[in-house]
Protein backbone atom coordinates (compact mmCIF):
# COMPACT_ATOMS: atom_id res chain seq x y z
CA UNK A 1 0.00 0.00 0.00
CA UNK A 2 1.47 3.35 -1.00
CA UNK A 3 1.97 6.16 1.50
CA UNK A 4 -0.56 8.29 -0.41
CA UNK A 5 -3.28 5.62 -0.20
CA UNK A 6 -2.51 5.00 3.46
CA UNK A 7 -2.75 8.71 4.28
CA UNK A 8 -6.10 8.99 2.50
CA UNK A 9 -7.38 5.95 4.37
CA UNK A 10 -6.31 7.45 7.71
CA UNK A 11 -8.07 10.72 6.84
CA UNK A 12 -11.28 8.92 5.89
CA UNK A 13 -11.30 6.83 9.05
CA UNK A 14 -10.62 9.88 11.22
CA UNK A 15 -13.36 11.91 9.50
CA UNK A 16 -15.83 9.05 9.96
CA UNK A 17 -14.96 8.91 13.64
CA UNK A 18 -15.22 12.69 14.13
CA UNK A 19 -18.41 13.36 12.16
CA UNK A 20 -20.30 10.07 12.50
CA UNK A 21 -19.17 8.37 15.70
CA UNK A 22 -18.19 11.09 18.16
CA UNK A 23 -20.35 13.41 20.27
CA UNK A 24 -19.53 16.38 18.06
CA UNK A 25 -23.12 17.13 17.07
CA UNK A 26 -24.58 16.63 20.54
CA UNK A 27 -23.24 20.05 21.55
CA UNK A 28 -23.27 19.07 25.21
CA UNK A 29 -21.74 22.42 26.14
CA UNK A 30 -25.17 24.00 25.50
CA UNK A 31 -26.90 21.72 27.99
CA UNK A 32 -27.48 24.23 30.81
CA UNK A 33 -28.33 27.23 28.62
CA UNK A 34 -31.82 28.60 28.01
CA UNK A 35 -31.36 31.08 25.15
CA UNK A 36 -34.23 33.09 23.70
CA UNK A 37 -32.54 34.27 20.51
CA UNK A 38 -29.72 32.36 18.80
CA UNK A 39 -27.45 33.45 15.96
CA UNK A 40 -25.95 30.56 13.99
CA UNK A 41 -22.98 31.54 11.81
CA UNK A 42 -22.47 29.53 8.61
CA UNK A 43 -20.41 29.70 5.46
CA UNK A 44 -23.37 28.50 3.43
CA UNK A 45 -23.38 24.94 4.77
CA UNK A 46 -25.98 24.68 7.54
CA UNK A 47 -26.00 21.34 9.30
CA UNK A 48 -27.06 22.41 12.80
CA UNK A 49 -30.04 24.81 12.70
CA UNK A 50 -32.60 21.97 12.67
CA UNK A 51 -30.96 20.44 15.73
CA UNK A 52 -30.90 23.81 17.51
CA UNK A 53 -34.59 24.36 16.77
CA UNK A 54 -35.41 20.97 18.26
CA UNK A 55 -33.12 21.50 21.24
CA UNK A 56 -34.47 24.99 22.01
CA UNK A 57 -38.09 24.99 20.76
CA UNK A 58 -38.90 28.25 22.58
CA UNK A 59 -35.95 30.12 21.05
CA UNK A 60 -35.71 32.01 17.78
CA UNK A 61 -32.87 30.63 15.66
CA UNK A 62 -31.44 33.07 13.11
CA UNK A 63 -29.04 31.63 10.52
CA UNK A 64 -26.55 33.96 8.83
CA UNK A 65 -24.34 33.10 5.88
CA UNK A 66 -21.13 35.14 5.42
CA UNK A 67 -19.94 33.33 2.28
CA UNK A 68 -18.45 35.61 -0.37
CA UNK A 69 -17.22 33.77 -3.50
CA UNK A 70 -14.65 36.52 -4.18
CA UNK A 71 -13.05 36.11 -0.73
CA UNK A 72 -13.83 32.56 0.36
CA UNK A 73 -12.52 30.50 -2.51
CA UNK A 74 -11.88 27.06 -1.01
CA UNK A 75 -13.05 24.26 -3.33
CA UNK A 76 -14.58 22.30 -0.44
CA UNK A 77 -16.96 25.11 0.50
CA UNK A 78 -18.05 25.54 -3.12
CA UNK A 79 -18.85 21.84 -3.33
CA UNK A 80 -20.77 21.91 -0.05
CA UNK A 81 -22.86 24.89 -1.18
CA UNK A 82 -23.80 23.16 -4.43
CA UNK A 83 -24.82 19.98 -2.62
CA UNK A 84 -26.53 21.69 0.31
CA UNK A 85 -28.10 25.05 -0.69
CA UNK A 86 -28.89 27.61 2.00
CA UNK A 87 -32.17 27.02 3.81
CA UNK A 88 -35.08 29.43 3.37
CA UNK A 89 -34.81 32.38 5.73
CA UNK A 90 -31.01 32.36 5.86
CA UNK A 91 -29.69 35.93 6.17
CA UNK A 92 -26.81 36.80 3.86
CA UNK A 93 -24.29 39.00 5.71
CA UNK A 94 -20.96 40.69 5.11
CA UNK A 95 -18.07 39.85 7.40
CA UNK A 96 -17.70 43.61 7.90
CA UNK A 97 -21.31 44.19 8.89
CA UNK A 98 -23.96 42.02 10.51
CA UNK A 99 -27.40 43.63 10.05
CA UNK A 100 -28.62 43.31 13.64
CA UNK A 101 -28.79 45.80 16.48
CA UNK A 102 -26.35 45.83 19.37
CA UNK A 103 -26.91 43.10 21.99
CA UNK A 104 -29.60 41.27 20.02
CA UNK A 105 -28.63 37.65 20.75
CA UNK A 106 -28.07 35.74 23.95
CA UNK A 107 -26.24 32.91 22.16
CA UNK A 108 -23.95 32.99 19.11
CA UNK A 109 -22.67 29.77 17.53
CA UNK A 110 -20.04 29.43 14.80
CA UNK A 111 -19.93 25.71 14.06
CA UNK A 112 -17.09 24.59 11.75
CA UNK A 113 -17.49 27.71 9.63
CA UNK A 114 -15.35 30.63 10.80
CA UNK A 115 -12.09 29.04 9.61
CA UNK A 116 -13.24 29.82 6.06
CA UNK A 117 -12.33 33.45 6.78
CA UNK A 118 -8.66 33.16 5.89
CA UNK A 119 -7.48 36.76 6.38
CA UNK A 120 -6.74 37.78 9.97
CA UNK A 121 -8.08 41.31 9.58
CA UNK A 122 -11.35 40.14 8.04
CA UNK A 123 -11.81 37.47 10.71
CA UNK A 124 -11.17 39.91 13.56
CA UNK A 125 -13.59 42.42 12.04
CA UNK A 126 -16.25 39.72 11.78
CA UNK A 127 -15.78 38.65 15.39
CA UNK A 128 -16.07 42.27 16.50
CA UNK A 129 -19.47 42.23 14.85
CA UNK A 130 -20.37 39.00 16.65
CA UNK A 131 -19.27 40.64 19.88
CA UNK A 132 -21.44 43.67 19.15
CA UNK A 133 -24.65 41.69 18.60
CA UNK A 134 -24.08 39.44 21.64
CA UNK A 135 -25.75 40.45 24.89
CA UNK A 136 -23.59 41.11 27.97
CA UNK A 137 -22.86 38.12 30.20
CA UNK A 138 -23.84 35.75 27.37
CA UNK A 139 -21.66 33.37 25.40
CA UNK A 140 -20.47 32.58 21.93
CA UNK A 141 -19.30 29.07 21.00
CA UNK A 142 -16.76 28.55 18.23
CA UNK A 143 -16.22 24.94 17.11
CA UNK A 144 -13.21 24.24 14.92
CA UNK A 145 -10.49 21.81 13.95
CA UNK A 146 -7.14 23.11 15.18
CA UNK A 147 -3.91 23.26 13.19
CA UNK A 148 -1.96 21.03 15.55
CA UNK A 149 -0.12 17.72 15.68
CA UNK A 150 -3.25 15.59 15.90
CA UNK A 151 -4.79 17.10 12.78
CA UNK A 152 -1.49 16.99 10.86
CA UNK A 153 -1.27 13.32 11.75
CA UNK A 154 -4.57 12.47 10.06
CA UNK A 155 -4.97 15.23 7.44
CA UNK A 156 -1.32 15.87 6.56
CA UNK A 157 -1.00 19.18 4.65
CA UNK A 158 -4.80 19.47 4.74
CA UNK A 159 -4.39 20.65 8.32
CA UNK A 160 -3.14 23.97 6.95
CA UNK A 161 -6.77 24.70 6.11
CA UNK A 162 -7.37 25.05 9.86
CA UNK A 163 -6.19 27.89 12.09
CA UNK A 164 -3.85 27.39 15.03
CA UNK A 165 -5.00 27.76 18.62
CA UNK A 166 -2.79 30.84 18.87
CA UNK A 167 -4.58 32.40 15.87
CA UNK A 168 -7.97 31.80 17.45
CA UNK A 169 -6.88 33.26 20.78
CA UNK A 170 -5.53 36.35 19.03
CA UNK A 171 -8.77 36.68 17.07
CA UNK A 172 -10.82 36.54 20.27
CA UNK A 173 -8.68 39.04 22.16
CA UNK A 174 -8.47 41.56 19.32
CA UNK A 175 -12.23 41.42 18.75
CA UNK A 176 -13.06 42.09 22.41
CA UNK A 177 -13.74 38.55 23.56
CA UNK A 178 -12.10 36.56 26.34
CA UNK A 179 -11.70 32.83 26.69
CA UNK A 180 -14.05 31.31 29.26
CA UNK A 181 -13.55 27.61 28.61
CA UNK A 182 -12.36 25.17 25.96
CA UNK A 183 -14.11 21.85 25.30
CA UNK A 184 -12.04 19.21 23.55
CA UNK A 185 -14.24 17.01 21.35
CA UNK A 186 -12.00 14.16 20.21
CA UNK A 187 -8.30 14.99 19.80
CA UNK A 188 -9.12 16.86 16.59
CA UNK A 189 -11.87 19.38 17.34
CA UNK A 190 -12.25 22.07 19.99
CA UNK A 191 -15.15 24.27 21.03
CA UNK A 192 -14.13 27.63 22.47
CA UNK A 193 -16.61 29.17 24.89
CA UNK A 194 -16.01 32.93 24.82
CA UNK A 195 -17.72 36.01 26.19
CA UNK A 196 -17.30 39.76 26.15
CA UNK A 197 -14.17 41.14 27.78
CA UNK A 198 -15.53 43.84 30.09
CA UNK A 199 -12.08 45.41 30.30
CA UNK A 200 -11.96 46.12 26.56
CA UNK A 201 -12.17 49.83 25.88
Amino acid sequence: MSVFILQNLISLVASHYIYDRSDLYKMEWLEKLRPQKILLVTAGFDETSDWLTQRFPAAEVVVCDFYNPQKHTEISIERARKKYPSKPGTVSVKTSEIPFANETFDLVIAFLSAHEIREDKERITFFRELNRVLKPECFSFVTEHIRDGSNFLVYNIGAFHFHSRQTWFRTFVESGFQMYREYKITPFVSTFMINKNDNTA
